[in-house]
């Protein structure tokens, strides 16, 4: 049983924001302040990646850890009411980044996931690492880093 009401709820529900978010800006920031420039959602791409570099062929994902399931997080919560209903959206939404992963890939992009609970802390060096990565990293690269790939 929900302890809101249902307008309360979709009041709540309507703030969430596929764009923009809090992570998101971290990440951005991050990079415009070290001199890296970029596209923003480039709809040209499959699965439009929150941030794109096209001079190091790179895609940034800034995944929520509760709408994109991430592996053992304490952020990636199930709720208990429509538990049908909330198994088939988390199961479409890994589904489609696995597709969409394959895709760019597959198109010789390189690609870097950043969970939202790995941004949590204040300290700014936190992204220190992206940088290297951007430049000569892996084709893959997720962080924070003990993520299990085949389930994220």
């Amino acid at each position: 049983m929900d302890i809101v009401s249902k307008t309360v709820r979709s009041r709540m529900m309507s703030g969430i924001r596929g764009q923009d978010t809090k992570p998101e800006l971290q990440v951005r920031r991050y990079l415009h302040a070290n001199g890296f420039r970029f596209r923003l959602h480039d709809k040209r791409l499959p699965g439009h990646p929150d941030v794109v570099l096209p001079k190091y062929h790179v895609c940034i994902f800034v995944h929520g850890c509760f709408w994109h399931r991430h592996v053992s997080c304490r952020y990636a919560t199930t709720p208990h009411t429509r538990a049908d209903f909330w198994a088939n959206k988390f199961a479409d939404n890994v589904r489609r980044d696995q597709e969409v992963r394959d895709r760019l890939l597959e198109m010789g992009w390189r690609i870097i996931v950043v969970w939202e609970c790995g941004l949590k802390s204040k300290v700014p060096e936190m992204l220190d690492w992206l940088p290297d990565f951007i430049v000569s990293g892996p084709a893959f690269i997720v962080w924070p880093k003990g993520v299990k790939l085949g389930e994220n």
